[in-house]
């Protein structure tokens, strides 16, 4: 993988959620009347400074790229220098205790805010996703124990409808967090409905973190396989094999789609089999042998095959789009925090909690499969970013949000020695919360 690729890809998935992020605190303390000293992208020595506006705030790039800051006129602040008489009623701890809450959680509802417009435009724009058709299934898996059969379409999961893939393991997922039966509608192959239940038991039991369709035994539907490309010199070029041509049967078996392809030619290295293909509508016989892959000694056949499943387009008006924006966001950040809870009381592992690697290799990832891809990462970034920031750690905004809450309640601000304890205390837990994540993301493949 391309470490510039990955770095570029990083930085243009969290550059713009960072910026979005501190420009909500900044123009909530603007509002606020609250002077605003500094607005700066990235941490550290500033590198790179302008000075624009009234209050000649300066905009400046900072030289480790790794989150950003808005620095207002603050009298704990030594950096400051004395605060004048004129800017007194400007300063920020000086300010009623709403407006410090409002300026505080300004930067995570940015987030949140930015994710469900983001998500609104690719409703409206249309995204094209796979649907819902699910393809040829064991018979001892869940789903076939549970009734639903290969070939027929996911309408509804829970009463929620279900439309594209995306949706489909979304509400199997939710369905898990809340240890709760998966109740589905179908479509059969004929326009019938019928309705199959998940129990609860094997719902809940499944490893959110994983292919959860896999584990249930519901694999996404595609068509039967092609040859997309026959490599030269390979065993499909020696048996014949052209690109176009529909793979049928595999010594007399039928094949559902590539993955029984694959498991079928990789159980036979160096064994003749014979494949029964569809070349321009005609059926053919040919003969080919598997040659043994070195590494792993299954069989290989040295082509290329079409995999594309079944696509739907998704779309939505104006206000139909913003309302998915908003309960995709409100989904996305219950679930966020209900994995958080489960791994605080053991029930979910660390595993789940990632850092910037993941991040760069997962943006890169999104981004080589096409714009909107990457555009919902970022929105799905955002969420996490906000909700990450929301977490009540001091030094993070919901450590602040805490304080002020309790000063809510109390009447009276946290003393400045408790603040300046809990900030080195917060700070102690972020470095190991970051430590995990990084030694996740070093042992975790892509």
């Amino acid at each position: 993988m391309n470490v510039i690729q990955m770095a570029l890809a990083f930085v243009l998935a969290l550059g713009p959620l960072v910026i979005f992020h501190e420009l909500g605190h900044y123009v909530v303390a603007r509002l606020c009347g609250v002077k605003v000293l500094r607005f700066s992208i990235g941490m550290g020595r500033v590198v790179w400074s302008r000075r624009f506006g009234p209050d000649q705030t300066e905009w400046a790039v900072s030289a480790l790229p790794i989150g950003g800051y808005v620095k207002m006129l603050d009298r704990r602040d030594p950096t400051t220098g004395p605060i004048l008489d004129a800017d007194r009623a400007r300063e920020f701890t000086g300010q009623n205790v709403w407006k410090r809450i409002a300026i505080v959680a300004a930067g995570p509802l940015a987030n949140f805010l930015l994710a469900i417009v983001v998500i609104a435009g690719l409703y409206m724009h249309g995204k094209d996703e796979p649907g819902t058709r699910l393809g040829a299934m064991a018979t001892d898996s869940v789903a076939y124990v549970a009734g639903i059969r290969g070939g027929d379409a996911v309408t509804a999961v829970n009463g929620r409808p279900v439309s594209a893939w995306t949706e489909l393991r979304w509400e199997i997922i939710r369905a898990a967090m809340d240890k709760r039966e998966a109740d589905l509608t179908l479509r059969g192959a004929r326009g019938d409905s019928y309705r199959a239940v998940l129990p609860a038991a094997r719902i809940a039991a499944l490893d959110v973190d994983s292919d959860v369709m896999t584990l249930l035994g519901m694999p996404m539907w595609r068509p039967r396989p092609s040859i997309d490309q026959v490599l030269p010199d390979g065993p499909g070029a020696r048996a014949g094999l052209r690109k176009g041509d529909v793979l049928v049967a595999v010594d007399g078996k039928p094949l559902a789609d590539f993955v029984d392809f694959k498991r079928a030619i990789g159980a036979a290295p160096g064994r003749a089999v014979q494949l029964d293909v569809l070349r321009g509508g005609q059926p053919l016989r040919v003969t080919l042998t598997p040659e043994r892959d070195a590494r792993s000694g299954d069989g290989l056949a040295r082509v290329m095959l079409a995999q594309a499943p079944e696509m739907v387009t998704v779309r939505a008006g104006l206000f139909d789009a913003l309302g998915r924006g908003v309960q995709r966001t409100w989904e996305t950040s219950t679930l966020t925090l209900k994995m958080i809870g489960k791994m605080i009381v053991g029930e979910a592992s660390l595993k789940n909690v990632t850092g910037p690697i993941t991040i760069a290799k997962v943006a890169n990832q999104a981004a080589s499969y096409g714009v909107e891809p990457f555009l919902e990462f970022i929105a799905f970034v955002s969420i996490s970013l906000g909700i990450m920031n929301l977490l009540p750690i001091p030094i993070l905004d919901g450590g602040h949000l805490l304080y002020y809450s309790l000063e809510v309640l109390t009447g009276r601000p946290l003393s400045e020695r408790f603040a300046e304890m809990a900030q080195r205390v917060g700070a102690g837990l972020l470095f190991m919360l970051m430590a995990l994540a990084v030694f996740n993301d070093l042992v975790r493949p892509l």
